[in-house]
């Protein structure tokens, strides 16, 4: 087993279950340290949904976790930490956190079930898989020689946190195998605007929003929800989740719109500004908006509208509130790029699934070589997620490993 985070765990574990012998390489000291630190440090596990609003949380190769998802959907997921003394609870948007809202709880207690099942670690950084000249696996070779094995797990993550041991050694392991990469890049990651605004809005968060993105003028993604404006642009899970459907800056454009205002329609507005133009009839317009807008916006607004900020509330015409309207109901972003993809929560891109057996997680390629969590072509949008993939797949593959 290549990788001691959240799906080598769960893949090293199942696997000893079965009676196997199992080792598991970590170059960190300590196991499941990106785990540690998910979720802000509380560690959003899974989603309490079924497979069907999983698939459709994953915007790349869906299909792909179909049968994994099956096989070990977010009740069982729910209910194997339950029996390893983890008590959850389930939040706004489904999320399932342990009700301690400690992430070191869920890694501490994979760690305990790790070693009650007999799994060793290794605290060794593994350089390459070996195979013999049938092409199958027969070892793995680190710093301190070559370890003789019948099967290899990859589950060496992505390249997103760094610093916590996600370095891309998966991918030169998968390309050494004859396996097709795909470039990997942030996803789940903050977006960067040249606007001049956002630092100017820089701590606003608005909740209850409807966040669109557009690519080349289409949209490709619509959800509602909250986000954050921060000095380099957007970020918050509204945009984190937008951020997994842009695919190249350099051969497509996009850009976002906001409606701060979902629940109601352009007339509705129109009317409420209205009430509130006929409460401040004789005010000019930068003090006419304060029951509309939070007091960091309100210039952002006029400015943008193109209003004199000192025109009267009673001299404001039908076509300027047009323009103001429009400015509540699809608030303009330009974007120009991502945050670095040290930022960035997964990464989007990895090992082609198309050469992975979905059932088993096996290579199509190599006898004995298996691949499970974010190493491969597989990511979705924030909400837990992600970790029900590393769960699934690590479960998936710690089933099937040593049965052919």
């Amino acid at each position: 087993m290549i990788g001691g985070g959240a799906a080598g765990m769960m893949a090293a574990g199942t696997a000893a279950e079965r009676g196997l012998s199992v080792l598991l390489a970590e170059p960190n000291a300590k196991l499941g340290r990106k785990l540690r630190i998910t979720g802000k440090g509380r560690c959003n596990l899974t989603n309490d949904t079924g497979v069907r609003e999983i698939i459709a949380a994953v915007p790349r190769n869906p299909k792909f976790l179909y049968s994994a998802l099956t096989a070990f959907p977010p009740p069982e997921v729910m209910a194997f930490f339950e029996g390893l003394g983890v008590p959850l609870k389930t939040e706004r948007g489904r999320r399932v956190f342990p009700v301690s809202d400690n992430a070191n709880d869920v890694a501490d207690a994979l760690v305990a079930w790790l070693r009650g099942s007999g799994v060793r670690v290794m605290n060794n950084r593994v350089q390459s898989v070996v195979t013999d000249e049938n092409g199958a696996v027969s070892g793995v070779q680190t710093d301190k020689g070559v370890i003789p094995c019948e099967y290899v797990i990859v589950c060496t993550g992505g390249i997103s946190y760094p610093k916590t041991g996600s370095t891309g050694d998966g991918y030169a392991m998968a390309l050494a195998a004859g396996h097709r990469v795909v470039e990997p890049r942030a996803s789940l990651v903050p977006l960067v605007s040249p606007d001049a605004f956002c630092p100017a809005l820089a701590g606003f968060s608005p909740r209850n929003v409807t966040l669109t993105l557009w690519e080349n003028d289409k949209n490709i993604f619509s959800e509602q929800g909250e986000m954050l404006f921060s000095h380099f642009g957007v970020t918050g899970p509204l945009v984190l989740s937008a951020s997994a459907h842009i695919r190249d800056f350099e051969k497509n454009r996009y850009r976002l719109t906001i409606d701060f205002k979902p629940a109601l329609t352009g007339e509705m507005l129109d009317a409420r500004i209205l009430r509130d133009f006929e409460k401040y009839k004789n005010r000019d317009l930068a003090n006419a908006l304060s029951d509309l807008a939070p007091r960091s916006m309100i210039p952002v607004l006029i400015d943008l509208s193109g209003i004199p900020a000192d025109t009267k509330v009673h001299s404001v015409t039908r076509q300027q509130r047009m323009a103001l309207i429009e400015l509540f109901k699809a608030f303009p972003v330009r974007i120009s790029g991502t945050r670095p993809i040290d930022e960035a929560i997964v990464t989007r891109g990895g090992v082609d699934v198309k050469q992975i057996d979905p059932r088993t997680m096996a290579s199509k390629l190599r006898s004995g070589l298996y691949f499970a969590g974010e190493v491969l072509d597989v990511d979705a949008y924030t909400g837990g997620y992600n970790l029900q993939i590393a769960w699934s797949t690590g479960r998936c593959a710690g089933k099937a490993v040593g049965k052919d």
